[in-house]
């Protein structure tokens, strides 16, 4: 199965954004039985914490932008932003690291999870 994965990123190579602070998020698609992910975009999107404040338009904007990711991986996440874009159908985790290891970490837990 395929899976469209939206990671919050500064440099395209780690999951390294808080998502309130991410200006950027790279889209990938994976492969759930080979493992394997392709690139297929860069979203940039205006960051929604601003010293300790929240812009509840721009969490509005940023869980459209993505609505039509399965997942989302962030290096953290507030539950209220997670809710809104769990409401919007986009399951959120928390795994920073190395793109491809934090992609690889997701895909094996669906295989096992959907098993």
């Amino acid at each position: 199965m395929e899976y469209k994965i939206a990671a919050a990123s500064t440099d395209g190579k780690v999951v390294n954004q808080h998502f309130g602070r991410a200006e950027q998020f790279h889209i990938l698609l994976a492969d759930g039985e080979t493992m394997e992910y392709r690139f297929e975009e860069s979203r940039r999107t205006s960051p929604l914490c601003g010293g300790g404040d929240h812009d509840t338009g721009e969490l509005e904007k940023t869980a459209e932008l993505l609505a039509d990711c399965d997942y989302l991986l962030v290096s953290r996440i507030g539950p209220g932003a997670r809710q809104v874009m769990e409401e919007h159908g986009v399951e959120v985790f928390e795994l920073s690291g190395f793109i491809e290891d934090s992609l690889k970490r997701l895909l094996a837990y669906l295989k096992r999870t959907e098993a």
